[in-house]
């Protein structure tokens, strides 16, 4: 049994953050090695400390509180919002699921729910109306999950090879 408890992250949590950032990375990166940089490449390009800093952005994590309620963090959600414009749509507020993992052994427990619903009405009392996010192709555990949450296909973003 486990009881998962969600909270804001703080500088404190930057280790494990990152450590799980590089585990998303990585995962994209063994699925496919030839599209996607290495974790370790990006891990010099991007970090999540840039998120806390931001007051558009927003990370939550979820931590196992019969392990130890404040930093046995299991899984964690990004995410930002803004008005999305275009030149042929209306303005609308918008949330986006940027960064999304949870560790393989509370996978199937709720966790992923739970951040999930939580950033969710965060945005709501924010007056997001639409939250919005990228699943890449390969990614069928996470494109079933969206599913599952209520998420439906908003754009066909195609790609074709030319060399």
């Amino acid at each position: 049994m486990i009881d998962i408890n969600i909270r804001a992250a703080n500088a404190h949590d930057l280790v494990q953050l990152d450590e799980l950032m590089f585990q998303l990375h990585e995962h994209h990166h063994q699925a496919i090695p030839e599209f996607f940089k290495t974790a370790k490449d990006i891990e010099q390009e991007k970090s999540i400390a840039r998120y806390l800093e931001d007051p558009e952005c927003l990370v939550y994590v979820a931590t196992d509180s019969l392990v130890d309620h404040n930093s046995n963090i299991v899984g964690f959600i990004s995410g930002h919002f803004c008005e999305l414009t275009s030149s042929v749509s209306k303005p609308l507020p918008m949330g986006s699921i940027d960064e999304f993992f949870v560790v393989e052994n509370y996978r199937q427990r709720g966790v992923a729910k739970s951040l999930c619903q939580h950033i969710e009405a965060v945005f709501f009392d924010y007056g997001v109306q639409q939250v919005f996010v990228e699943v890449w192709e390969f990614n069928g555990v996470a494109q079933s999950f969206y599913r599952e949450m209520g998420f439906t296909h908003h754009i066909h973003w195609l790609r074709k090879s030319l060399i």
